[in-house]
């Protein structure tokens, strides 16, 4: 039989073994994983699993499901209370693109893949090489994941303080990544208002907005939401 990159030997990210995802899976009785299939390794994985999933009513069927594995990230929204205002950034999206965006052109919170890194450190770092700004005390807002019918990804969510005297550089993103980012500070009620009539788009982006109007640092009467790193507590006090 012929060696499997990615699968029997290593891939071109040196990785083996991603055909073994889930295979082990038991926290849900009514789930029995029973193949996994590797239809695809670029830089992320795309994978095609067989199991028998029993439905509400006792019946066993078997179902296939594609997932795309590209791994956890994280997403900041910095502001600044004090003048109103928040750091995003614009970059062109191909997927937005191709899927009847006018340009391409998305407004976002900063946000990048986990990597090795803690949360806590990726948004810190996606901060630095997006924005060029040395954030101040990390809020932690919530875990979601954001497309759960075909994507793995589970993505933290964070806010976190700046001044004027925290901008350290120009940002732009890692132009080795392929990263061409403009850095937008604007407002806090325009992007508000962008989220409502289409000029900002992003689902992670809206969400970490209406968070800070509703509960976070532009919220009617809202206390101080800062927490005390390492581990970004959240309002309840978890890690």
């Amino acid at each position: 039989m012929t060696p499997r990159p990615g699968v029997d030997v290593p891939d071109h990210r040196g990785r083996t073994g991603l055909d073994r995802a889930g295979r082990g899976l038991d926290r849900n009785p009514n789930v029995v994983v029973r193949d996994v299939e590797l239809t695809s390794q670029g830089w992320h994985v795309l994978r095609r699993t067989t199991f028998d999933y029993r439905r509400r009513d006792g019946r066993w069927e078997t179902q296939q499901r594609e997932t795309y594995d590209r791994g956890d990230g994280a997403v900041v929204l910095p502001y600044d209370a004090a003048r109103g205002r928040v750091l995003l950034t614009r970059q062109f999206r191909y997927p937005a693109y191709v899927n009847d965006h006018p340009d391409g052109m998305l407004v976002e919170a900063a946000a990048g893949l986990l990597d090795a890194d803690d949360p806590v450190a990726a948004v810190r770092r996606e901060a630095a090489e997006e924005l060029g700004v040395d954030l101040g005390p990390l809020t932690r807002v919530l875990d979601a994941y954001m497309s759960p019918g075909s994507v793995t990804e589970r993505l933290h969510f964070f806010a976190a303080p700046y001044t004027p005297g925290d901008r350290t550089g120009t940002g732009g993103g890692v132009e080795d990544d392929g990263e061409d980012i403009e850095v937008l500070e604007l407002p806090f009620t325009e992007v508000l208002a962008m989220t409502r009539d289409g000029r900002i788009a992003d689902g992670k982006t809206i969400l970490l907005l209406q968070w800070a109007a509703l509960h976070g640092p532009f919220a009617p009467r809202a206390e101080d939401p800062h927490s005390v790193d390492p581990g970004a507590t959240d309002a309840a006090g978890r890690q």
